[in-house]
C-alpha cells in the first residue's frame, strides 16, 4: 500500500541529491540527507546551500524552516534510502576511464546496517549496467537476512544544471527495478513530486538507457566539434555554416565548443564502451574526438600567442556549461590548468560563478581582464560574457570556442 509519507534518507548532497532531497520535504517527506563532508552538512542545517543552482537556496530553507530536512555526517533508519553519490573514472589494468564505484559502494555499506525488511534502496547515480545488482549483493552478503526482503531500483536523475528544480517534476522519470514490488515502491515515492511519466523497466535497461542518452548527445556534439576544426582549416565560419545547414528540415547539427564536460556527458559514454568495447565504436570514437578538443583549442592559443613578446591570456570561463559553478570534468578548467604550465604568457583567469576559494590560481575581474589581455579565450558562453561591448575588444585578439563574441 502506498505510504503517504515516508521516512528517506539521500545519500549524497551534491547537485542530485540535495535538490532531491528538498523536493522531498517540501512534499511532506521526513528526509535525512547524509554526506561527508561536514561543511556542507552544517551549512544545509542552517538553511542555506553550498551549491549554486537557481532557486535551490530557497527550497533548502523551506525543507529546512519546515522541519522535514535535516542533514547528518550518518544515515538513520527510514523507509527508503536514495543513493545519489559520484560515480567518476579511475585507472584499472591501464584503462584511465574505468568506473569507479568507490562512493557507490561506500554509501551501500554506510546504510547496511540500518536496513530493515521491506525498505527500498534506490540507486540515482548515474552508473554501469549491473551496479544495481551489485547494490544488492554487497547488501546481501553482509545481512543475509535480508535477503528477498529488501528492494533495490535504478531510478537515474535526467536533469540540467541550472534547470534542475523544474526538470525534476517535469521530466519523464526511467524506475528499473530488480523485482515488481521494488518498481511499484519506487513508482509511488516519484509520483509524490513527479509530473512526468513514470516508465517501468528492469534494472540493466534502465542503467543502459540514462548512458545511452547521454552518448546520444556525445556522438551529436562530436560531430559539431569536428566540424568546427574542419571549417578552421577551410577558412569557414562553423557557426554561419551549422545555421544554414540546419535549415535543412531534417537537419539539426549542435554546437561546437573546447570540449565536452559534466559529470554525465563526458562521463557516462566511457561506461558503455567499458561495458562492450568490441561493439562501442562509434562511441568510442566520439568521446575521443570530444576529449581531444581542448587539445585543439590550447594549440590555437599557442600560436596566437607566439605572435606577442610578452602576451596576457584572458580567460573567459571555467565552469563546464553557462551559468551555473559546476566544473567537474569541465574542458574549460582543464584549458585555463594545461595554459597556466604552459609558460607562454600571464594567465588571467575569469569566471563570475565560481568561487576563489575553489581553484589554487588567481581569479579576475572580468572589466580587468578585457582591459589588459592581449589574447581573449572564450570557453563558456556565460551571460557577463555575452554581454561584452565588442567595441571594447575590436583590437584584441580573440578565440571564441562558443561563437558568442560575433
Amino acid at each position: 500500500m502506498q505510504r503517504i509519507s515516508q521516512k528517506i534518507v539521500v545519500m549524497g548532497l551534491g547537485y542530485i541529491g540535495l535538490p532531491t532531497a528538498s523536493m522531498l520535504a517540501t512534499k511532506g517527506h521526513q528526509v535525512l540527507g547524509v554526506d561527508v563532508n561536514e561543511a556542507a552538512v552544517a551549512t544545509i542545517n542552517s538553511g542555506r546551500i553550498h551549491i549554486i543552482e537557481p532557486d535551490l537556496d530557497i527550497l533548502v530553507r523551506s525543507a529546512v524552516n519546515s522541519g522535514n530536512l535535516k542533514a547528518s555526517l550518518t544515515p538513520e533508519e527510514g523507509d527508503t534510502f536514495i543513493i545519489a553519490v559520484p560515480t567518476p573514472f579511475m585507472e584499472i589494468e591501464g584503462n584511465p576511464k574505468a568506473p569507479d564505484l568507490t562512493y557507490v559502494e561506500a554509501a551501500t555499506r554506510a546504510i547496511v546496517p540500518v536496513l530493515r525488511e521491506g525498505n527500498l534502496v534506490i540507486l540515482e547515480s548515474t552508473s554501469p549496467v549491473g551496479t544495481t545488482e551489485l547494490i544488492y549483493k554487497i547488501i546481501i552478503e553482509t545481512r543475509p537476512e535480508l535477503a528477498g526482503k529488501i528492494h533495490c531500483a535504478h531510478c537515474p536523475e535526467r536533469v540540467l544544471p541550472g534547470h534542475i528544480l523544474r526538470e525534476l517534476v517535469d521530466n519523464d522519470r526511467i524506475i528499473g527495478g530488480l523485482s515488481k514490488a521494488a518498481n511499484e515502491q519506487a513508482r509511488d515515492l516519484y509520483k509524490s513530486f513527479c509530473n512526468g511519466a513514470i516508465l517501468l523497466t528492469d534494472s540493466k535497461t534502465a542503467e543502459l538507457s540514462k548512458l545511452v542518452e547521454n552518448s546520444f548527445r556525445d556522438v551529436n556534439i562530436a560531430f559539431a566539434n569536428e566540424l568546427s576544426m574542419i571549417c578552421d582549416k577551410l577558412g569557414i565560419n562553423v557557426w554561419e555554416m551549422i545555421s544554414l545547414a540546419n535549415r535543412h528540415p531534417r537537419v539539426n547539427i549542435l554546437q561546437p565548443g573546447p570540449g565536452v564536460g559534466g559529470h554525465c556527458i563526458a562521463v557516462d559514454p566511457w561506461f558503455v564502451v567499458a561495458a562492450a568495447p568490441e561493439q562501442a565504436r562509434l562511441i568510442r570514437t566520439a568521446r575521443e574526438v570530444n576529449d581531444a578538443k581542448p587539445h585543439w583549442v590550447i594549440d590555437k592559443v599557442k600560436a596566437k600567442a607566439a605572435r606577442f613578446r610578452d602576451p596576457v591570456i584572458g580567460c573567459l570561463g571555467l565552469t563546464f556549461k553557462a551559468n551555473i559553478d559546476d566544473m567537474r570534468e569541465s574542458p574549460s578548467f582543464d584549458i585555463v590548468k594545461d595554459l597556466l604550465g604552459q609558460n607562454i604568457g600571464k594567465i588571467m583567469a575569469c569566471d563570475p560563478n565560481v568561487q576563489a576559494s575553489k581553484v589554487n590560481f588567481p581569479l579576475f575581474d572580468l572589466k580587468q581582464v578585457i582591459k589588459e589581455a592581449d589574447i581573449l579565450l572564450l570557453l563558456v558562453d556565460h551571460t557577463e560574457f555575452k554581454d561584452i561591448d565588442l567595441d571594447t575588444i575590436k583590437d584584441k585578439v580573440v578565440i571564441d570556442t562558443k561563437g558568442v563574441l560575433r
